[in-house]
């Protein structure tokens, strides 16, 4: 039996392995995919030595830019990113050879793509962590110019408690990727000018649970379009089974 896994530290509530286990229950696939929570990235060589059947990895919180340095190869859009959260592995003989991929900005593209119109040039990005990076590549991509949004003063970002109404007319795209308001701590948001929204404004949030946060329900009170990360989460797990069976 093949066998798929999540790697992070600590792993709750996880949308990959009630995906990928349905998946392989509804189309016969002798598979088994499982949670290994690891308190240090340099427990992935235990995990792949006492696994000899695992295929493919993902990687989420803390590892994805710390799993790089143990990889044999990385995709040059994982490497461009900075961040990985799909690992193929591959066995030649006793040899493992683990190569890289990002998804993130696959399923995130795909997803807020839909959503942009002409008056969308110019986005935040709340937080600085691994999957910040891919969404800051998704939206250059789609030719938007961001900025990241931080509670600490590091170069090339602006401070939460700088941002004017003017910047939320002028960026007004803005896209979470903090865990601020995930459940269970759903009376949680981002702080920011939220009465300057209209429906000029779009807001896009990674968290998925609960599927409106307060970030997302105060700018619809504005009129803002909104969107959760669940279609961003299935369209990611499309592209990490793409991955793994790459030929």
């Amino acid at each position: 039996m093949d066998k798929y896994g999540l790697i992070g530290y600590p792993l709750g509530h996880s949308f990959s392995i009630g995906y990928f286990n349905e998946k392989f229950q509804n189309e016969s696939i002798d598979a088994e995919y499982v949670n290994f929570e690891i308190p240090s990235i340099e427990d992935l060589a235990e995990v792949l030595d006492t696994n000899p059947e695992l295929k493919g990895l993902n990687v989420t919180i803390p590892y994805k830019e710390k799993v790089i340095p143990y990889l044999d190869s990385v995709s040059p859009e994982a490497r461009a990113i900075g961040a990985v959260n799909v690992i193929r592995v591959s066995h030649k003989g006793k040899d493992i050879h683990l190569k890289g991929y990002n998804s993130d900005v696959i399923g995130f593209t795909q997803s807020i793509e839909p959503l942009l119109e002409q008056c969308h040039k110019k986005a935040l990005i709340l937080g600085t962590g691994g999957a910040s990076k891919a969404i800051n590549y998704g939206l250059k991509s789609l030719g938007l110019e961001t900025v990241f949004v931080s509670r600490f003063e590091r170069p090339g970002t602006i401070q939460y408690n700088k941002i004017t109404p003017e910047d939320i007319q002028e960026y007004n795209v803005i896209v979470n990727c903090t865990p601020l308001g995930m459940y269970p701590n759903v009376d949680s948001c981002p702080d920011l000018p939220y009465e300057a929204m209209d429906n000029h404004t779009l807001l896009y949030d990674l968290i998925y649970n609960p599927d409106e946060t307060l970030f997302m329900k105060k700018g619809k009170e504005r009129g803002a379009t909104v969107k959760n990360g669940l279609e961003m989460l299935l369209l990611q797990a499309f592209a990490s089974w793409e991955f793994w069976h790459e030929r």
